[in-house]
């Protein structure tokens, strides 16, 4: 009799123990299932609470929340990767968690997946391009960009020897241009007070010109037009260098306030996007693009589109990339609705 009892006492710790050993699922750090599965829930409301308040995360440490900005769009692949490890752990907690980055993700850029407006009577096709200083094609760079048609060409990184190309390359389509410093912009319309932007830092000493203004006349009236090139950030180990570009985005967007024209366009290479907070005096004056992502940096494998077309006065529709040229950077196009 006391053997029997003994066997029925060790049968019941052994069905015990089952049932437990399908939540621990036995792996080597004895961590069961159930807590995986809230730790995919939390990195979830994590990735959710990075979509939707970006701008708490402090700039004062390392310029962290302008390096997140940066590439917050991707952010968007943590939830694809969530969302493959709660099916294989058919976890319905991690599935409900998901729910909020996607919300969130869909509400800053699920806009910009969608097909872009017919064009209107009084839209401009503009291109922006950083040609680099480095191109050994200027002339095939020069007529890939005339080959989408647009109104209006803006370069930047122009340097001495190859400025000559793109105007001969470019004279028979685009026979307004201005150039001030290494940024110039080629027209189909005429253009009229083409004047140097001072945009450079207090901490540059050497000669730096890369702002431009002018005014096109179109046929449909006056549109003040800007051609910017912003500092150069680095990504350290302290975090992300932009204190210079933060201050000329600053300088530029006086600059755009104090033009007396109603409508304002601007092209440039401003070594950011539109999400990163050190753009803020350009962004809170002036409408993004409502379509369209871009990436344009780097050509090889783009990761960010940090050359931007915005407008004052006027809708940017759909902005796409173009082909690769002899550059480091994509062109950009986008057409531009107003009047």
């Amino acid at each position: 009799m006391v053997e029997r009892a003994d066997s029925g006492a060790t049968s019941t710790m052994k069905a015990a123990a089952l049932r437990w050993a399908g939540r621990w699922e036995g792996n080597a750090r004895g961590r069961p299932a159930w807590t995986r599965e809230w730790v995919l829930a939390a990195i979830a409301v994590l990735t959710a609470g990075l979509l939707a308040f970006h701008r708490a995360v402090p700039n004062s440490v390392g310029h962290l929340g302008s390096l997140l900005e940066a590439f917050l769009p991707w952010l968007g692949l943590v939830v694809v990767v969530l969302l493959g490890l709660a099916l294989l752990r058919r976890s319905a907690t991690a599935l409900l968690a998901l729910l909020l980055p996607v919300a969130a993700w869909t509400y800053l850029f699920g806009g910009l997946l969608l097909p872009g407006a017919e064009p209107g009577a009084h839209d401009l096709v503009v291109v922006q391009h950083n040609v680099s200083d480095e191109n050994t094609d200027p002339a095939g760079t020069a007529r890939a960009l005339a080959d989408a048609e647009p109104d209006l060409i803006a370069l930047e990184e122009l340097v001495p020897l190859a400025l000559p190309v793109y105007e001969k390359t470019l004279a028979a389509d685009y026979p307004y241009h201005a150039v001030q410093g290494t940024v110039g912009l080629w027209s189909k319309h005429p253009l009229t007070d083409a004047r140097l932007l001072d945009i450079k830092p207090q901490g540059i000493a050497e000669a730096w010109s890369r702002g431009l203004g002018t005014v096109v006349h179109t046929p449909h009236g006056e549109i003040a037009a800007y051609v910017a090139h912003l500092p150069s950030v680095r990504v350290r180990a302290s975090g992300l260098a932009s204190s210079w570009r933060d201050e000329s985005a600053g300088l530029l967007g006086k600059a755009i306030a104090a033009e007396k024209l109603k409508t304002v366009i601007l092209l440039g290479d401003l070594n950011s996007t539109v999400d990163d907070r050190g753009l803020a005096p350009l962004t809170s004056r002036m409408n993004v693009a409502e379509r369209g992502f871009a990436f344009s940096f780097p050509a090889a494998f783009p990761l960010a589109r940090i050359d931007q077309v915005m407008a004052r006065s006027a809708t940017v529709g759909h902005i796409r990339t173009l082909p690769a040229t002899g550059s480091d950077h994509l062109p950009v196009a986008a057409r531009i609705t107003w009047g």
